[in-house]
């Protein structure tokens, strides 16, 4: 028998419009991130709020103990749902998500959150290499534009990208409604 957790990364203050490092289309994703959070908190899933904090004052966003670091309203943790601070990439790296998962014997999780090519991708890809059931709700989830080498990539395709790896080796990857129906 599976046991299910939602794992809801990094959707944060700074991410959002007037923040200090705005994602496109961060409100779509936390809204949908948010229908999401109500369906797992109503079929009594496991849920993990994930809250990254950069370790030093001078990061250019999630500030230790900033406004911009602080997890949005749109998916704001309640009392008794856990909240795992990282400092890293991985959400699993240097964390307790592991031994929190392992505690409530988790089998299955869902992924969602910002951004998709940086902390969606670590976690699900380390997720997937720990034997966990992974899926990702691609429509909530949000990045932004990159460069590379001179080379400028919309954020609508480095998020296609990152969704297409993922979902060619390592998760599920639908959309909330598709999630939402199963």
């Amino acid at each position: 028998m599976s046991k299910h957790a939602l794992i809801i990364i990094d959707i944060q203050n700074d991410y959002f419009p007037g923040g200090k490092w705005t994602l496109a289309g961060a409100d779509a994703a936390a809204d949908n991130a948010a229908k999401a959070l109500a369906a797992a908190r109503e079929r009594g899933d496991f849920v993990v709020h994930v809250r990254h904090e950069f370790e030093s004052a001078d990061a250019p966003f999630f500030t230790p103990g900033s406004e911009g670091a602080r997890i949005h309203s749109k998916v704001a943790a309640r009392d008794g749902e856990a909240v795992v601070l990282k400092h890293k990439v991985n959400a699993f790296l240097d964390t307790p998500l592991l031994r929190l998962l392992e505690e409530q014997r988790i089998t299955d999780l869902t992924v969602v959150g910002s951004m998709s090519h940086v902390c969606i991708d670590a976690a699900t890809r380390a997720a997937a290499d720990l034997g966990y059931s992974v899926s990702v709700l691609h429509d909530a989830c949000a990045t932004l534009d990159v460069e590379f080498n001179g080379v400028k990539v919309p954020a609508a395709q480095v998020h296609a990208a990152y969704m297409a790896a993922l979902a060619f080796g390592y998760a599920k990857v639908i959309s909330t409604e598709e999630w939402l129906a199963a």
